[in-house]
């Protein structure tokens, strides 16, 4: 029988976060955006209960800037990759240690950059695993585990023509039942707005205990995901999860004055620390309590990542983490 992944609460060893290596893929942004990073490493490090941080960059010279920024709060590991976002390019690791690799295809052919495809083989064969491979496309931020066999995932993504055209939910179903362990899955209908991932759930609802699920309550009608949030509401009550709140950063926009997917979810649960990350608005605050209230035994610390977000993600995007033994 495979054993489920564990989910994120359950102690690290350690836990891979990608540093932004290319400074054509973030505009004017990629320099703020390491800083970011750093700070975010820097909590994770700081109440990390043992967790190892390994900061890994796609070249040496960005290893070196790396490890001026981290210093000892990270080993600094140096891996070809194209994008920074290890949550859907790295190893997905199985409560028996076992790393399985989906395949990857620059989330719907989109983005599609040399390195990201066999990254997570390289990480994990880093580790000493065999990595097992499984012949269709999964990504990292798609799913999200409680640890029982339960998962949560949306419509929009995993049954996107993009990913894998010839599969149906119930061939997707069994797919996660045979390779992953998972006997239940709640199913959401879409990610938020503007989501370059096509709706990845980890932006939208993350399970903070077996059976629990934190969700975003919109920010008043103005909100751009208000019916998101009220529909992924509604679907969990129906499927029997139970429901936990937290304040939505709102109507955030770009330089431009377009929305961003800007989203307190997405958040890391480290083994002393959630790092959650903040964009400067009247709610980041009130997220912040909030997220301390689920997670008593840890500390909640808010990180401002606006630059992080210019690329399409925040801090578990970024991050994988590596489940002790």
């Amino acid at each position: 029988m495979i054993t489920p992944p564990p989910p994120e609460w359950a102690p690290h060893d350690a836990v891979w976060i990608g540093f932004p290596s290319h400074p054509e893929l973030w505009g004017g942004d990629c320099g703020p955006a390491q800083a970011e990073v750093a700070g975010f490493v820097r909590a994770v490090h700081a109440r990390g209960r043992g967790e190892r941080v390994l900061l890994v960059a796609a070249n040496e010279e960005v290893g070196a800037a790396a490890r001026a920024l981290v210093g000892d709060f990270a080993e600094v590991v140096v891996e070809r990759f194209g994008d920074v976002w290890l949550r859907d390019t790295g190893p997905i690791l199985g409560g028996d240690g076992t790393a399985h690799r989906f395949d990857f295809n620059g989330w719907g052919r989109k983005y599609e950059y040399p390195g990201d495809e066999d990254v997570g083989d390289r990480l994990a064969r880093r580790r000493g695993l065999a990595p097992v491979t499984h012949d269709w496309v999964l990504e990292g931020g798609a799913i999200d585990f409680d640890g029982t066999g339960l998962a949560v995932t949306t419509e929009q993504c995993l049954l996107n023509p993009n990913r894998n055209p010839e599969l149906t939910r119930a061939d997707i179903e069994r797919r996660l039942r045979d390779q992953l362990g998972l006997t239940r899955i709640l199913w959401l209908r879409d990610g938020l707005l503007n989501d370059h991932t096509d709706g990845h759930v980890d932006n939208l609802a993350r399970f903070v205990a077996p059976g629990r699920l934190a969700l975003p309550e919109p920010d008043g009608e103005d909100d751009p995901n208000w019916v998101v949030y009220q529909d992924a509401a509604k679907r969990a009550r129906a499927f029997g999860v139970e429901l936990v709140r937290i304040p939505s950063p709102g109507r955030v926009l770009d330089e431009s004055g377009a929305i961003v997917p800007a989203s307190y979810m997405n958040f890391y649960i480290g083994n002393a620390a959630v790092v959650i990350p903040l964009y400067g608005r009247p709610n980041d605050d009130a997220a912040v309590e909030a997220i301390q209230e689920i997670f008593p035994r840890h500390t909640a610390v808010g990180i401002r990542a606006d630059h992080i977000l210019t690329g399409g993600g925040s801090f578990h995007c970024i991050s994988q983490q590596i489940p002790a033994r």
